[in-house]
């Protein structure tokens, strides 16, 4: 493993998975505790349509889903705003329509079909220095964001409701929030793909629910769960010979099914120490 640390890819790989973690950690445990992991999910998605369009433009691709994600977010703010309509049904018509775009738009790209499975799973192992300094500057951006706005952040999470009667900028806060999924989606897709940044997302913040209090604390909890899960993904990935992402979320899974378990054994316990008193 030591060996390992003497390529400069496999530091980078190494560094882009602690600053995604701080990412995800942040963003994750706000749509958590919000219940808003549909809607990251119908995002992350769309995106594909976005890269396949960037691909029937001729632009990178990373640059078309970025803008074609960000759209989506803002759609879909829009309509649950103003149409008032279901959120499940938005999510399915963008999750489906999403994928469904990127692939007729790469199926009318001339020349080449590009490889989706890098775009579907992503290779940690592959970030490039300048998608490592896009990585970092989110990452800070994030952190900056949620410290100075924590207050009115944590007061819409736990109640819209009493934040939107207490004049809170509820709305815009929420477009704000979709953005910042919708950004840390596309800069993520390198690191773990469409596919599995979802997950990254989600299985931090899930083990961290039951051991944290407060939102801050969860964050701050998911953070170093994330930054665990993805340093050793990385680390068993080299070891074994196996594909990165795949590794880390499938590690997230383990540790996600092992907490579950614990916990359940635990509230079992606890149960029977009534019922024996």
């Amino acid at each position: 493993m030591i060996e390992a640390l003497s390529f400069e890819f496999f530091r980078s790989a190494l560094l882009s998975g602690l600053m995604a973690s701080v990412i995800c950690g942040i963003i994750g445990s706000y749509i958590y505790v919000r219940h808003m992991i549909s809607i990251a999910g119908g995002i992350s998605h769309a995106a594909f349509g976005g890269i396949g369009l960037g691909y029937l433009l001729g632009i990178d691709p990373v640059v078309g889903a970025f803008w074609f994600t960000l759209g989506i977010a803002a759609l879909i703010w829009g309509l649950i705003e103003r149409a008032k309509e279901h959120i499940d049904t938005l999510i399915g018509a963008f999750w489906a329509g999403g994928m469904a775009f990127g692939i007729l738009c790469l199926s009318l790209t001339p020349g080449y079909t590009p490889d989706l499975f890098s775009y579907l799973f992503g290779n940690i192992l592959l970030v490039a220095p300048e998608h490592l300094m896009m990585i970092a500057l989110l990452a800070v951006s994030i952190v900056l964001l949620f410290w100075i706005l924590y207050p009115v952040l944590q007061a819409v999470a736990f109640d819209a409701e009493y934040a939107t009667i207490s004049n809170l900028p509820t709305r815009s806060l929420h477009l704000v929030v979709l953005s910042l999924i919708a950004i840390s989606v596309v800069v993520l897709i390198q690191v773990v793909g469409i596919i599995l940044v979802i997950a990254l997302l989600t299985l931090p913040a899930a083990i961290a629910r039951p051991c944290s209090g407060t939102l801050n604390g969860m964050m701050v909890r998911a953070t170093l769960i994330s930054m665990i899960l993805t340093t050793s993904g990385i680390f068993l990935s080299w070891i074994f010979d196996i594909p990165s992402g795949s590794t880390i979320i499938l590690l997230g899974v383990v540790v996600y099914l092992l907490v579950l378990g614990g916990g359940s054994i635990a509230r079992g316990f606890r149960k029977d120490m009534q019922n024996t008193d």
